[in-house]
């Protein structure tokens, strides 16, 4: 019977197409420019079929994929795909179209074969400038105007050409002109190879099997999210939480989630987040759709593939004109500081009816550093951005992870040689942040030091949260540690305290410095094995009076070892 489904065919045929965008996301990678790209792997790419329907990605960056859901079909729709043809790429950086902040530029090709519609492929890149008020385009802006080019939805290539009066364009309006313009085109022979291995998947097993194959994964992957949503247990959820302050006043910006989990499956609603800011604090609604498809399918079976069939289990509510979907002119340039702040405030509220996923809070925010100006030893215009690491929540039964990214964020932090080859810039400091973690049964992973020195006149931006209060803990874990950002001018002892959210203009010698929020801690830190507090007090993790204090274990400092008797009277008294 031709409408029989062969489940080693139904393999081959979705694991090739999961096979093509992570070609596609292979082919951007070793083609890009930027360290933001090549080596931090800012970027996702993604094949939709022609009814707009997303059928595989590649993981790199989990947060951009919910995006993509929206973005994606958004862009073909509004553009009119009866203009769109073959040989023909699409790219648009448009916020308030299912898009993100203006840095994500996302770029579409159809893909045909005998001149049949089979789907688009996508990629989204960050870009390390996009224009805009500070270099890297991140600074605290009050309106989108100031963030960099604004990219409605237009064509950059048509008909196997670079259109190059578009091209030229946007080029103009950014300082990182040769990164940018290479990150451009890895983008460009990225969709080139992902179309050329879907079209090879249909001239293997024709447009019929395509098809119908198709149709089955989408489905296949309903009802197995359908029965995972089944499992879950039924009731409500809450929590609150927030920004530590909005980059132009110290006002707290005040984020809520309610989950509501039934028989008709999961609905996430951000009623009663604060109204939208004049300020970089801002979630499009694509960035809170990401956080709660990324939350959700993190409950689920590790197996379940993410296209079309999981993403229509994900409900969303997120009023017009607030923090979690803002509405224009409002800036967007930190909507992923607050996306990833959401996802941590998803996982509270639903700790006790899954203390055995959920892990305690993270450093829940991108942590972004921003800096450029003129290359001395060049002569042209560079520009730079990372994410920093920090720590990761603790779970039931482990530890979290010492400075990594959290959640959907999935940057690696940039080489020291590569940074200092590229740029005039020193790092002078790269480390873990003793005693940043959240003390508890399982700790709270530590936190990030990270110093950057100048060697020329810089300005520089911190974009990032968690100055005013740590992550939290679970279940008699307490706080990880707050962030701090300090600037040390050339020839001075004294250190300045830093905001969150600043720019500033920097001279020969002068020193910034990041130190990272640690994970909040799980459990009572009284009942932490002692052994593994020697461990981390050995690994110069925690100090002597911190695994005394907040341990309640007393460590023979000459010896090396555990003095029991003590530990076991500290314990008692305390």
């Amino acid at each position: 019977m031709d409408n029989e489904i062969n489940p080693i065919r139904f393999e081959v045929i979705k694991n090739a197409l999961i096979q093509a965008t992570e070609e596609m996301a292979i082919t951007l990678r070793r083609s890009a420019y930027s360290t933001n790209v090549k080596t931090r792997q800012d970027f996702s790419c993604a094949f939709f079929d022609n009814k707009l329907r997303c059928i595989s990605q590649a993981f790199t960056q989990p947060i951009h994929l919910g995006s993509f859901v929206k973005h994606v079909p958004e862009i073909i729709i509004k553009y009119d795909p009866e203009n769109i043809n073959q040989g023909d790429m699409i790219l648009s950086n448009d916020p308030y179209g299912g898009g993100v902040h203006l840095n994500d530029i996302t770029l579409i090709s159809p893909v045909y074969h005998s001149k049949i519609l089979l789907g688009y492929v996508a990629c989204l890149a960050h870009h390390v400038d996009v224009g805009g008020g500070a270099p890297a385009s991140v600074g605290s802006f009050q309106e989108i105007f100031q963030e960099g080019v604004i990219i409605p939805r237009v064509k950059i290539v048509e008909n196997g050409k670079i259109v190059n009066d578009i091209f030229n364009l946007l080029l103009a309006q950014i300082r990182s002109k040769h990164e940018t313009s290479g990150d451009l085109r890895a983008q460009i022979g990225s969709n080139l190879t992902g179309s050329k291995r879907i079209v090879e998947i249909v001239q293997k097993y024709g447009l019929n099997e395509f098809f119908k194959y198709i149709d089955e994964i989408i489905e296949y992957t309903d009802r197995r999210t359908k029965k995972e949503v089944m499992k879950l247990p039924k009731g409500n959820y809450f929590a609150e939480g927030f920004i530590d302050n909005d980059g132009f006043t110290d006002k707290k910006v005040n984020l809520k989630i309610n989950i509501k989990i039934d028989d008709n499956g999961v609905f996430f609603n951000t009623d009663g987040s604060d109204l939208q800011r004049r300020a970089p604090v801002n979630s499009t609604y694509a960035q809170t759709f990401s956080a709660c498809a990324y939350a959700l399918r993190t409950l689920m079976d590790r197996d379940l593939p993410v296209n079309d069939g999981f993403y229509r289990y994900v409900n969303v509510h997120a009023p017009e004109g607030t923090v979690t979907n803002c509405k224009h002119p409002s800036p967007v340039v930190g909507g992923w500081e607050t996306h990833v702040r959401l996802n941590d405030l998803i996982y509270l509220a639903l700790s006790r009816s899954f203390p055995d996923i959920v892990c305690a809070g993270t450093k829940s925010m991108q942590c972004h550093s921003g800096f450029g100006g003129i290359n001395f030893q060049t002569g042209e215009y560079y520009c730079f951005l990372e994410t920093l690491a920090g720590g990761y929540g603790a779970r039931y039964n482990s530890d979290g992870p010492d400075a990594v990214q959290a959640h959907g964020q999935n940057t690696e932090n940039a080489p020291i040689e590569e940074t200092e080859i590229n740029y005039p810039v020193q790092i002078t400091r790269y480390e873990l942040v003793p005693n940043s973690e959240g003390p508890g049964k399982f700790r709270g992973g530590l936190g990030l030091r990270r110093d950057y020195m100048f060697t020329g006149e810089t300005t520089f931006t911190i974009l990032a949260d968690r100055d005013k209060e740590g992550p939290h803990g679970l279940f008699g874990g307490e706080k990880g540690s707050l962030s701090i950002y300090t600037l040390q001018r050339y020839n001075q002892k004294t250190r300045i305290n830093l905001s969150s959210k600043i720019t500033l203009q920097l001279e020969f010698g002068d020193t910034i410095s990041y130190m990272t929020s640690g994970g909040g801690g799980y459990g009572n830190p009284f009942k932490r094995n002692p052994q593994k507090v020697l461990e981390d007090y050995l690994q110069g993790k925690i100090s002597y009076e911190r695994a005394r204090d907040k341990y309640g274990v007393e460590i023979d400092i000459n010896k090396k070892k555990i003095n029991h008797i003590k530990t076991k009277i500290l314990r008692k008294n305390i």
